[in-house]
C-alpha cells in the first residue's frame, strides 16, 4: 500500500481535546502505528474561543506526527504552504473536526484528497464532500435524498470521553457534594467570574459545611494569574460588589488551593482535560463557552453565569461587533451598546440549550447576586431528583458513544476508495 496522509482540520480547545483526541487514538488502533504507511497531521484554524495552547495539546498526542498552529493557517489556505514546508503523500484524506466546513472542501481539492466531515448539527457542501460522519439521525434527515448515502450516523465523539469516566456517586440529603467552578480562561470572564463563584461557594458551604469545591484550571492560566483575580488589591470589582476574595496556597506534594476570606479551601486542578474529576461532580457553576458542551457531554448539571456588573467586559463578538468593541479608546462604549442589544434579544448561550432549543440548564444573565445563585444550588442539592432530571435531559441532547471507532472505520473505507485505480 502506498503511504497515506490523514490531515485533520480543527480549531478550538473543545474540539482539540474532545474530538481530535479520541479520533487519533481510534485511527491508530484501526490503521496501525507504522508512520511510514499512515501519517497523521493536524492543522489548526483561528478560533475566537482559542486559548493559545491548542497546538501544544495536539502535539502531546503520541498518535499525531505533525501539528501546525493557527497563526499559519491563512497562508496555508491561500498558498498551500505550511510554515515548515511539509511534504504531502500522493494519496490521503482530509478530516474535518472543527472550524469552517468549507476549509475541508477547499483543501481537499487542492491536495487531491478525499474529504470527510464530522457534522455535529449541520452538514454543508454535501454535493462535493465525499462523506459525512454525523452525530445523529436528525442531521442526516436534513439532507436531500440523492445525497443520503454520503451520511453515516456515528454518534457523539464527546460521549467517548464520558464512557471512560466514572459517573458521580448518587447524592442524597446527607451526603457530601462535589461542585466544579469554571469561571473561564479570559480576563473579561475571570475578573467577575472568580470572585462571584467564590462568594457563591462560601454561601453554600455555610449551609452544607462538607461540600467540596474544585476549579479545573484552564491550560492557558498559571495559578498566580488565576489567583490575581481573587486578590482584592488587584481586582477592584471584589470590593465594588461585595463578592469574596482569596489567596493562593501552594505546598510541595499537596494540591494547591484558593483560601477564601472565610477560610473555605477550593482545590485547583491543573490536569487537562480534567474529565476524570469533572465526571465525579454533582453540578457545576460555569461561564459560557466550550466548557458548557464539555459539561453536557459528561452529563453534569450546570448553572450558566453571565454577570453584567461590568457591561463592557464581553468583547469577543465575531465580525464588525468584535472590531468595534476592541477599538482603542472607544471600544468600551461600543461594547456596552452591543452587550445591551444582545441582552434584549433573550438568546440562548449555553451549548446544551442551543442544541435543545430550550433552556434545560439555567442561564442567569444580569447583575447577579451570590445569594440568588447559591439558593438555586442549595435547592438542587436538597432535591437530588431534580439533578437527575437535568442529567437525563443533558444525555438526551447528545448522541451515542463509540463514535471515534466508527469514524476510524469511515476513514479506513475512504482510504480504500482512494487507492482504487482511476477508472479513466
Amino acid at each position: 500500500m502506498p503511504p497515506i496522509d490523514i490531515l485533520i482540520l480543527s480549531n478550538g480547545p473543545g474540539e482539540v481535546s474532545t474530538w481530535v483526541r479520541p479520533v487519533v487514538k481510534a485511527l491508530r488502533q484501526q490503521l496501525g502505528n507504522d508512520r511510514t504507511s499512515v501519517r497523521i497531521s493536524v492543522i489548526l484554524s483561528p478560533c475566537t474561543h482559542a486559548m493559545g495552547t491548542e497546538a501544544a495539546i495536539a502535539r502531546s498526542y503520541p498518535e499525531v506526527d505533525r501539528v501546525q498552529s493557527p497563526e499559519h493557517f491563512l497562508s496555508f489556505l491561500l498558498w498551500g504552504k505550511t510554515a515548515e514546508n511539509w511534504d504531502w503523500h500522493q494519496k490521503g484524506v482530509v478530516l474535518f473536526l472543527g472550524g469552517d466546513q468549507f476549509f475541508s472542501l477547499f483543501i481537499g481539492k487542492r491536495l487531491g484528497y478525499r474529504t470527510v466531515i464530522y457534522a455535529e448539527w449541520e452538514a454543508r457542501w454535501y454535493r462535493w464532500i465525499d462523506h459525512f460522519a454525523v452525530m445523529n439521525a436528525s442531521v442526516k434527515a436534513k439532507i436531500p435524498a440523492p445525497y443520503q448515502d454520503k451520511m453515516t450516523v456515528i454518534g457523539d465523539l464527546m460521549e467517548d470521553i464520558k464512557s471512560k469516566s466514572s459517573p458521580a456517586p448518587l447524592l442524597n440529603n446527607t451526603s457530601d457534594a462535589l461542585i466544579a467552578l469554571l469561571p473561564g480562561s479570559k480576563p473579561w470572564k475571570l475578573d467577575q467570574g472568580v470572585p462571584l463563584c467564590l462568594a457563591i461557594a462560601e454561601l453554600i458551604q455555610a449551609k452544607r459545611p462538607h461540600t467540596r469545591f474544585i476549579i479545573p484550571v484552564a491550560p492557558t492560566l498559571n495559578l498566580e494569574t488565576l489567583a490575581a483575580f481573587a486578590n482584592r488589591e488587584k481586582n477592584p470589582i471584589i470590593n465594588q460588589t461585595g463578592w469574596v476574595g482569596a489567596c493562593l496556597i501552594t505546598s510541595d506534594g499537596n494540591t494547591p488551593y484558593l483560601k477564601t476570606d472565610g477560610g473555605l479551601k477550593i482545590e485547583l486542578i491543573s490536569q487537562f482535560p480534567a474529565h476524570d474529576i469533572l465526571s465525579q461532580c454533582h453540578l457545576a457553576l460555569t461561564t459560557v463557552g466550550a466548557n458548557t458542551a464539555e459539561l453536557a457531554a459528561l452529563s453534569i448539571p450546570m448553572i450558566v453565569l453571565l454577570p453584567t456588573q461590568r457591561l463592557d467586559a464581553m468583547r469577543t463578538w465575531d465580525g464588525v461587533p468584535g472590531i468595534l468593541a476592541n477599538l482603542p479608546g472607544v471600544g468600551s462604549v461600543f461594547a456596552k451598546m452591543i452587550n445591551l442589544m444582545v441582552m434584549r434579544k433573550k438568546r440562548l448561550y449555553a451549548w446544551p440549550n442551543i442544541w435543545a432549543k430550550e433552556e434545560i440548564v439555567p442561564e442567569l444573565l444580569g447583575e447577579l447576586q451570590a445569594e440568588q445563585v447559591a439558593q438555586i444550588v442549595l435547592n438542587w442539592l436538597e432535591n437530588p431528583a431534580e439533578l437527575e432530571r437535568i442529567r437525563e435531559r443533558l444525555k438526551s441532547v447528545r448522541g451515542q458513544a463509540g463514535a471515534a471507532w466508527k469514524m476510524a472505520q469511515i476513514i479506513d473505507e475512504q482510504i480504500s476508495r482512494e487507492l482504487l485505480p482511476d477508472p479513466s
